[in-house]
């Protein structure tokens, strides 16, 4: 006889019907898992130019509070417009391509440098607030396809028309 606690129900919450989810308030939202299947990615979030956000978690998918969490296509021999998230921090996975993240970084002489962060499958990047930057895939080949979390409830997107440093 198998338990019906440790049994793999794909999408099947027992003790919800479909009309009881669709009822559900957002408070209610919080006392219960969430599953986001691949295939369910929200294009519908902020965007910039050379890239293409997805979200998976939000406030408005969800009912997250204190994050956001999708996926970042960046198309082969591209590179995304200069942006910032906000207050948002931002961490980023590498699930395929080389991306690399570029952003400005003072020197000892008071100019600035370019600093190129190469980065691969596997690897993980954090991008602090209100810190300008880029992502570009010099791959001609192959789309470079990371996972982002942010610990904001939507995905706070600020375009710039340049890269600038940052200063405390």
């Amino acid at each position: 006889m198998s338990n019906p606690h440790s049994a793999h129900h794909e999408g099947f919450h027992p003790d919800l019907t479909e009309a009881d989810s669709d009822a559900r308030s957002k408070a209610s939202a919080r006392t219960r898992v969430h599953h986001v299947q691949a295939d369910e990615l929200d294009g519908d979030t902020a965007q910039t130019g050379g890239m293409r956000r997805f979200a998976a978690i939000s406030g408005a998918r969800v009912g997250s509070e204190r994050m956001w969490m999708g996926q970042t296509h960046v198309a082969p021999a591209t590179s995304s417009a200069d942006h910032h998230h906000g207050e948002s921090e931002t961490a980023i996975y590498i699930v395929s391509g080389r991306p690399e993240f570029v952003f400005l970084e003072e020197t000892a002489d008071g100019g600035t440098e370019e600093i190129r962060l190469r980065t691969g499958p596997g690897d993980y990047i954090f991008v602090p607030p209100f810190v300008p930057h880029r992502e570009e895939n010099p791959d001609p080949g192959q789309e470079a396809v990371v996972v982002i979390a942010r610990s904001t409830q939507e995905a706070v997107v600020v375009n710039l028309p340049g890269l600038h440093v940052l200063r405390p």
